[in-house]
Order: structure tokens, then C-alpha cells, then sequence
């Protein structure tokens, strides 16, 4: 889910800003970049931990798939695309049973990512080889 942001230009400068974001539960923030723009970040992601991530520099393309089954995800599942730039302070919010799959569109490019429990907090971290999900077999939707 998009919590889109907005932004606002006057003579001080660029103002950019989400005030539908609610922080409240947030517990831990840090930021990704990536050593290339031809790396892809994934696939991970996390059973019960939820994450939303915004655009801080550049631009990423994320994508998103909800898993069916941690232990054995089943290899066809709809691929959700969505594109992060930081014109604007759009959140993409990661319910908790979703991995994604993370590439910057620029050398440069700073995700910043909130998440709502701290490190060593649960045991919740499930990874799979980038080529897993083939896209021959998975329903892109952007």
C-alpha cells in the first residue's frame, strides 16, 4: 500500500512531507544503498515484522510478493512493482508476510526503511535466491 506523499516548492526551497504517515509504532529506522544500480537487494523479507520504506535520494523499484508458505513459497505468485523517487515522501508500506526484491535506479540512490520491531526482537528473517521467483511463471502488476 502507497501512502503517497507530497511536496511543496516556495523561495526557502523544497519541502517534502507525508502527513497520513502515522510513526507511532515504528521502533527501528535505517537506510540502503546500493553498491550498483544493476544489484538487485533480494528476495527477503518477513513472516510477522512489517516495513515501510521511502525514497530519501534517487530512485528504486521494489517488488513486493505476499508468501503463501515461508518453509516452501510456491514459485507462480503475483509480483506487485512499485516505484519509489524522492520527489515526493511516499511510504510503500510491507505488511508482514511479504518479501520484496529492492533495485536502485541510480548510482547514489538512499532508502530509508521504518520497521515496527527491533533487531534480535523476533527471529523473523527468511531469504531466497534472487532466481526463485522466475518471472516467466509470476503475474507482474505494477
Amino acid at each position: 500500500m502507497l501512502l503517497q506523499g507530497k511536496s511543496h516548492k516556495d523561495d526557502r526551497g523544497i519541502l517534502t512531507f507525508n502527513n497520513e504517515f502515522d510513526a507511532s509504532g515504528i521502533t527501528r529506522i535505517y537506510t540502503i544503498e546500493n553498491h550498483s544500480p544493476t544489484f538487485i537487494r533480494g528476495w527477503q523479507g518477513h513472516k510477522i515484522e512489517q516495513r515501510w520504506f521511502a525514497c530519501m535520494n534517487g530512485s528504486f523499484e521494489i517488488l513486493v510478493i505476499k508468501v503463501d508458505d515461508f518453509m516452501k513459497p510456491s514459485r507462480d505468485l503475483t509480483i506487485q512493482k512499485y516505484c519509489l523517487t524522492d520527489e515526493v515522501l511516499t511510504y510503500l508500506h510491507i505488511p508482514a508476510g511479504c518479501i520484496t526484491a529492492i533495485k536502485s535506479e541510480y548510482l547514489g540512490s538512499k532508502l530509508l526503511i521504518l520497521t515496527d520491531h527491533r533487531l534480535g526482537e523476533v527471529n523473523d528473517e527468511y531469504r531466497y535466491d534472487l532466481n526463485y521467483f522466475n518471472e516467466i511463471n509470476c503475474k507482474i502488476k505494477s
